[in-house]
């Protein structure tokens, strides 16, 4: 059996999958339903891989129906080779049992037992539900229900309304103490108790304290077609984000002058940049970055130097042109990168003034944003300090998908 050698047995922690159901309320066509495709991968197969990647697991078993073995290998690829299959029975009971006695060999602390049709199971769930399980007590992620509860007769009139208070609805993974969950199975076949709904149902029948940890909304079972829909659309539409990143370059001569302006910040220095415009190299270069991420042309496109309005303009005027031009078309910038090249002046002592400018022109947090210098090393016209040249990136996050 697969086994991480960094567990214990007072702290490994299995998985059972439970996947040899039907499905039958999610229709025939297609097959069962986790075996069916959502974003472009099976459901179960997404399932599995998020208990394959989670440190705390050290042993999985997928328990299927004994007609699904070729459906299972096709679904999930060479993730079949790190866990083990068995074959369940005709309830989720004797499916459930099938998994715990694969596991009997194994120096297990506990276990955790989830549907294989709750595929955005997260990391975050399994830490929960495996810290309490290793306490000794069962774990039962669950949410607090936040519809009206009504109660019907069999013609179905509402007889009552059923307070929600202390009401939550179950999830999975649910989380045991091995030896005991295994135990308490063993027992309800053999009092013939075969219909019980989940593992904590065994678990409460048979004495064993069962605490309810927080569940998660996300967490859902696909047990409709419209289901199995819904989660397609879902991560169809987060498979492919539209991230989009831009480019720009650009180089100013020096000329007599007092100080320099570089990314809006005035810099005492014995020259300043020659240009049509302040000649912040900074801000035209990200000016152009921007620009390309949305295929609007370069900052010569929309400033020319030829028009005489932008004489000794600001630069921060094109950044804010060209920022708003990205939102226009749906973008949200993400990330600036500005690289100033020369040998003086220094850059360090402003580079915090600078980032705040960036971040007040593009409205975004100066954790997003990267103000730094590099010398040329005295090579070339940078080096013999006739000019400063800049490099910028953007990345920018636009709405649809990347084959939109």
């Amino acid at each position: 059996m697969p086994t991480d050698s960094r567990h214990t047995a007072n702290d490994s922690v299995a998985a059972i999958i439970v996947a040899a159901g039907r499905g039958e309320r999610a229709g025939r066509e297609g097959g069962p339903k986790q075996y069916r495709q959502i974003g472009g991968k099976a459901v179960i197969a997404r399932c599995l891989e998020v208990f394959l990647s989670h440190p705390r697991i050290s042993h999985i078993v997928a328990v299927i129906h004994p007609d699904d073995h070729e459906l299972f290998r096709a679904a999930v690829g060479d993730l079949a080779d790190r866990i083990v299959t068995v074959e369940g029975g005709a309830t989720r009971q004797e499916s459930v049992l099938a998994g715990l006695e694969a596991l009997k060999n194994a120096a297990l602390a506990a276990v955790l037992i989830h549907d294989a049709v709750r595929p955005f199971v997260t990391a975050d769930l399994i830490d929960r539900v495996s810290a309490t399980a290793l306490k000794g007590t069962a774990a039962l992620p669950a949410i607090p229900l936040a519809d009206t509860v009504k109660r019907a007769d069999e013609r179905l009139f509402v007889t009552a309304t059923v307070s929600r208070e202390d009401l939550y609805a179950a999830q999975t993974p649910q989380g045991f103490p091995y030896r005991t969950i295994l135990d308490a199975h063993r027992r309800a076949v053999a009092e013939r108790l075969l219909d019980f709904t989940d593992d904590a149902a065994i678990a409460e029948w048979a004495g064993l304290p069962v605490r309810i940890v927080e569940g998660s909304p996300d967490n859902r079972k696909l047990t409709w077609t419209r289901d199995i829909e819904m989660a397609d659309r879902q991560l169809a539409g987060n498979s492919f984000p539209d991230v989009r990143t831009g480019n720009g370059y650009d180089v100013h001569a020096f000329e007599p002058g007092e100080h320099v302006t570089l990314c809006g910040v005035a810099i005492p220095h014995d020259r300043r940049l020659m240009g049509h415009s302040d000649a912040d190299v900074g801000l035209h270069a990200l000016t152009d970055a921007l620009l390309a991420t949305c295929g609007a042309g370069d900052i010569g496109t929309h400033f020319p130097p030829s028009d005489p309005q932008w004489k000794g303009a600001a630069s921060h005027l094109f950044v804010e042109h060209a920022a708003s031009l990205v939102r226009s078309h749906g973008g949200r910038i993400a990330n600036v990168d500005v690289t100033l090249i020369c040998e003086a002046p220094k850059i360090g002592p402003h580079r915090e003034a600078m980032t705040a400018v960036l971040a007040g022109i593009l409205g975004i947090r100066e954790s997003r944003i990267s103000v730094k210098a590099t010398t040329n090393e005295r090579l070339g016209f940078i080096g013999r300090q006739e000019g400063i040249a800049a490099i910028a990136t953007a990345s920018v996050v636009f709405p649809g998908q990347l084959e939109d």
